[in-house]
């Protein structure tokens, strides 16, 4: 019997193990190909009814038109975020576009705090310097985050878990969302202007759209407290990247993580070790002390990857036995 085919665009080797494994349960068979998805690349999966991306293909209307006069019927995203398709133009062609709606939300949520973690405690600097044998602690002065106020934007899945760490933490949580009402103790519900000034850390949960992007701008930095620490496990593009240097220059942040950044298409994911960064926005960031920068892995632990692999390939079996996909994972 002939397998179904999947054209795998975006596929990184640490992701190959288990969406091979979940291929062989439903039967059908993967072509791994490392490049990302867009109007150059789309002719790559001329007569296949299924591709799957990551995050940073480009589905606009152009390779969405491609895809459909190459035979594409379903696309597969391999991740809950869904901003780089264009679902209008995905209906009107008839494109079917599924993701993956839930992975770990302990996975991105753990991730947040262990840059949170680092970056007050200065473990990221302290690393280094021991390495080269420098034992002095000058520089390395943190805070207790136990009674801290922590600023929770997005309370979803992901944003739930963060808070639920942060209160173990003995932290005062203060969140907004315009969707989600949480009954817990030491949790409020807030605006975004209180929480900007009222917060000593803030962390990103929040989808990306367009009432969320650049939602950390001038104004916004304007707002918050001296030292304030910012985390972004979200999106890039949630926050403005210029004005966030500029809050880093004028020493109003005690420090920014990010595993997100808004101009990561060419740069994350790939080894450039031996090149020059040609970002000068992302190479500013990197000279600053109490900046973190860590690539888009907030999801890479082994249980996100199976869920992925797992709810991926059940889509795209259930598409070619022409079942009903769950709900939750349709979008057109």
């Amino acid at each position: 019997m002939k397998k179904e085919k999947v054209f795998i665009f975006e596929s990184h080797s640490f992701e190959k193990p288990q969406l091979k494994q979940s291929l062989n349960r439903y039967g059908l068979e993967g072509v791994f190909i490392e490049h990302t998805l867009d109007k150059q690349t789309a002719i790559l999966a001329r007569g296949c009814e299924a591709v799957s991306v990551f995050v940073n293909s480009h589905l606009d209307a152009e390779t969405l038109n491609l895809l459909k006069s190459n035979g594409v019927k379903i696309v597969a995203l391999r991740c809950a975020g869904f901003n780089h398709v264009d679902l209008e133009a995905a209906q009107s062609l008839g494109i079917v576009v599924v993701r993956v709606p839930e992975y770990s939300p302990y996975a991105v949520a753990e991730h947040a705090v262990s840059l949170l973690l680092c970056l007050n405690r200065k473990i990221h600097r302290a690393h280094h310097r021991v390495r080269d044998l420098n034992f002095s602690l000058d520089g390395f002065v943190g805070f207790d985050l136990h009674r801290k106020t922590v600023g929770v934007i997005g309370a979803g899945k992901i944003g739930q878990v963060f808070i639920q760490i942060m209160k173990g933490f003995g932290c005062h949580v203060l969140y907004s969302d315009p969707e989600v009402t949480l009954s817990k103790e030491g949790v409020e519900k807030v605006s975004l202007e209180f929480l900007y000034q009222n917060s000593d850390v803030i962390s990103l949960h929040c989808p990306l759209n367009k009432n969320t992007h650049h939602l950390i701008s001038d104004q916004a930095f304007s707002l918050m407290k001296e030292g304030v620490i910012l985390i972004n496990t979200g999106r890039g593009a949630l926050i403005d990247t210029k004005a966030l240097i500029s809050s880093l220059k004028k020493r109003k942040l005690g420090g920014a993580g990010l595993d997100v950044y808004e101009e990561e298409e060419e740069v994350f994911f790939s080894d450039h070790s031996n090149q020059c960064l040609e970002d000068d926005q992302l190479a500013r960031l990197l000279t600053f002390p109490n900046v973190l920068v860590t690539s888009h892995q907030g999801f890479l632990t082994h249980e996100a990857l199976e869920k992925i692999a797992e709810t991926t390939v059940n889509s795209l079996s259930l598409f070619f036995s022409k079942k009903q996909i769950p709900a939750e994972v349709l979008l057109t």
